[in-house]
């Protein structure tokens, strides 16, 4: 008997839960629901089939009813619905699909029906204020169609839709709406169309977290920037562009690949303009994993510790198997390369490879199977004894007649042994007045400088700073827009260096009176000897912000000739703030100021970057090599430098015959070797070179010079070159 009141009384709880009435307090929605049966398309049961779903006619809609709906269609299509509220759409737990048109929902939420796997809505009549599908696991397909806020147009609040673990979805239409969507939320997507989107001219459209999108739709829009760089191909992109609004946009920025460019380019119009890059971001579209570290050299070969000196601008080969390309590291030491998914090997590649060993040599690194962020520390230790310094002298800004010409001395460390020694400066006392030198000078004589150095480390390197004033028209003698400024920087220690040839470093200035804030120079001039061919050439980039707001981000792109140059051969030297190096496409180098965020004002407002590399073997006489650059500050055009552009010359090479207008004695020379003038010239300077074509002596500013000391030069035979007015000419003589 116990038994059977026990039956009884589950029986009963059963059916009491199953009978349970669902709170619908939207009288509209409610009648909705009751008038839903096989003859019109109000609900579709388990089966698929339109049905009734108030089965026991109570004008209820019961738990156990509405569990029977698998979707839902309602709302007005060509009127406007009075449903306002779809309180106890929670209770339909096997709905899978709902169509909502044209009501007066203020505010849609989805967020119990885990089941659902498409949502459209559409036609609201500007009275949501929010779609919330958080956490809908199960979601695939999303319509919004003619979404607008209440009180639209003069509210210009765009509607929040909410998709936060929303990681099925791939199918989303958005139409004629003014909504705020999330597309980080949703990186799975791979179908997107919105079209005639509102909410005002100043759109940016960014897809940059969908890595997976593979058709795009966002014709009749109004759009200012479009960011499509997210790491997918598109099989499919319609930008609209012949719509009544105008696309507009000023900047696209997409993946760093033909094919989308070639999409892009294929639809803009003619006469359309905007600029097209990759820099609206400095990693990899879509998903993406760093590898990370820092370079120190081992001076003690104890092993590398947080004590031992770290290494800046190495470069690293990155190569996934198909894809290669390099990386230089900044001047803070670290260095940090964004990938894909995928295994890719990791090789620092050195300057001087035989001066050292690495360890690791390389690393093999696979995503996502590896931690992320990825850390991997190289040591470099010397191998043998390689004592190899260097010097540049830079041109930080242009120098004119009157005005505070600016210069820097670089010199580093490039060999393996520690060194001490000097540098030195020889410049034209007469028309440049030192204001300021940084550090001082250890020596200073007329037209000369010098600085001692101790305890110069590996891969350490050192500036100095120079300011001079030029002299003026007015001044004697004058300097005057086209003259000359000669100097020669040089390094010494007490120790045979590996690699003389770039321990004295001639730079010849023109004074100009007006010049561009963008250019580019390249600092051994117009033209090189053939002695000098496959070796380095060194290239000053220079920029301002000429703009009315600071400069976040710079980029200067430089397309280098893979038939002039070795492109491996690249080695930035200097910056003025902060910058790494990106190598890829075999020579597209990019010099990335992430954050430098540049001043506008005058004093502040300028930037550069130095680099050497060095020219084919192959050049030959009569051959030149070019380099221009582009120049991006932030999502504006690029600026697009001078062509600096370097002719290889004969020595021999002359402008004039020599003895027409000099004579040169005594021949051999022993200390002294005087020149005399025949006709009226004006001579410039006086370069001595020896038989390799190595320069090893320079007289700058040499219009009234007569004499040349050479007793410091080894015996054998040598060239003089004479600069003029005229031209150039030279001719041989031997030392004793």
């Amino acid at each position: 008997m116990k038994k059977f009141y026990f039956l009884l009384l589950a029986f009963c709880l059963f059916a009491g839960v199953n009978a349970q009435v669902i709170n619908i307090p939207d009288a509209n929605f409610k009648a909705k629901l009751l008038a839903a049966n096989s003859s019109n398309t109000i609900a579709k049961n388990l089966a698929g089939a339109y049905f009734k779903i108030d089965a026991d006619n109570d004008g209820e809609i019961q738990l156990a009813e509405a569990n029977n709906v698998l979707s839902l269609e309602f709302g007005g299509n060509f009127n406007i619905e009075s449903i306002q509220d779809i309180t106890g759409i929670a209770s339909f737990g096997n709905l899978k699909k709902i169509y909502i048109y044209s009501t007066l929902v203020g505010n849609v939420d989805f967020t119990q029906n885990h089941n659902i796997e498409e949502i459209y809505v559409s036609g609201n009549s500007e009275t949501i204020n929010l779609i919330n599908l958080s956490g809908l696991t199960n979601l695939v397909k999303l319509s919004l169609l003619s979404i607008r806020p209440h009180n639209y147009p003069y509210n210009y609040n765009k509607v929040n839709v909410a998709l936060t673990g929303c990681t099925d979805l791939v199918d989303l239409n958005i139409y004629n709406s003014c909504v705020n969507i999330n597309y980080c939320e949703i990186p799975n997507l791979k179908f997107l169309n919105c079209s005639y989107l509102e909410g005002g001219e100043s759109e940016i459209f960014d897809f940059s977290c969908l890595g997976r999108l593979e058709t795009l739709d966002i014709s009749e829009n109004v759009i200012n920037k479009l960011i499509l760089k997210n790491g997918s191909v598109l099989t499919s992109l319609n930008l609209g562009l012949n719509d009544a609004q105008g696309f507009g946009a000023t900047y696209i920025c997409i993946d760093d690949n033909e094919l989308e460019l070639a999409q892009v380019l294929a639809q803009l119009e003619t006469g359309f303009t905007a600029n097209i890059s990759t820099y609206c971001s400095f990693t990899p579209g879509g998903t993406f994993y760093t590898i990370q570290g820092n370079n120190k050299f081992d001076a003690t070969n104890n092993g590398c510790d947080v004590s031992d000196t770290s290494i800046a601008n190495l470069r690293f080969s990155i190569t996934d198997g198909t894809n290669s390309g390099c990386l230089i590291s900044n001047t803070a030491r670290n260095y940090s390369i964004p990938v894909g998914a995928g295994t890719h090997t990791i090789t620092p590649m050195l300057e001087n490879p035989t001066y050292f060993t690495i360890s690791p040599t390389s690393v093999d690194v696979t995503f996502p199977a590896q931690a992320n962020p990825f850390t991997q520390n190289f040591c470099v230790t010397a191998n043998g004894v390689h004592p190899d310094l260097e010097v540049a002298l830079l041109p930080i800004n242009t120098a004119r007649p009157g005005f505070d010409a600016i210069y820097k001395i670089i010199y580093k460390n490039k060999g393996n042994q520690i060194q001490s020694g000097s540098v030195n400066l020889i410049f034209n006392d007469a028309v440049l007045d030192l204001v300021a030198a940084n550090p001082l000078a250890s020596n200073q004589t007329t037209n000369s400088l010098s600085w001692n150095f101790s305890d110069l480390q590996p891969f350490e390197a050192k500036e100095i700073i120079l300011t001079f004033n030029v002299n003026s028209p007015t001044e004697t003698p004058a300097v005057n827009n086209g003259d000359i400024l000669n100097y020669t920087a040089t390094i010494a220690s007490s120790s045979t260096d590996e690699t003389p040839n770039d321990n004295t470093f001639v730079f010849n200035q023109t004074v100009v009176n007006s010049f561009d804030p963008n250019d580019k120079t390249c600092l051994e001039g117009a033209t090189i000897s053939p002695t000098e061919v496959g070796k380095y050439v060194h290239y000053i980039i220079r920029f301002e912000n000429t703009g009315t707001f600071p400069a976040q981000n710079i980029v200067v792109k430089d397309m280098i000739d893979a038939d002039k140059f070795d492109i491996n051969s690249l080695v930035p030297l200097k910056g003025s703030h902060p910058f790494v190096t990106n190598v890829t496409s075999g020579s597209k180098v990019e010099f990335i100021f992430e954050n430098i965020n540049l001043p506008f004002d005058n004093a502040n407002n300028d930037g550069y970057v130095v680099f050497k590399i060095k020219t084919k073997p192959t050049l030959v006489v009569g051959n030149t090599f070019s380099n221009s650059a582009s120049i991006y500050f932030d999502y504006n055009f690029p600026i697009v430098t001078n062509t600096a552009t370097t002719t290889i010359q004969a020595l021999s090479t002359q402008d004039f015959g020599f003895g027409q207008y000099f004579t040169l004695y005594p021949t051999p020379v022993k200390d002294v070797l005087n020149i005399e003038t025949k006709q009226t010239i004006e001579v410039n300077s006086i370069n001595i070179y020896n038989q390799l074509g190595q320069l090893v002596l320079v007289v700058p500013n040499a219009q009234n010079v007569s004499k040349v000391d050479v007793s410091n030069l080894a015996s054998g035979n040598y060239f003089i070159k004479i600069n003029s007015d005229k031209g150039t000419s030279n001719t041989k003589f031997i030392k004793q």
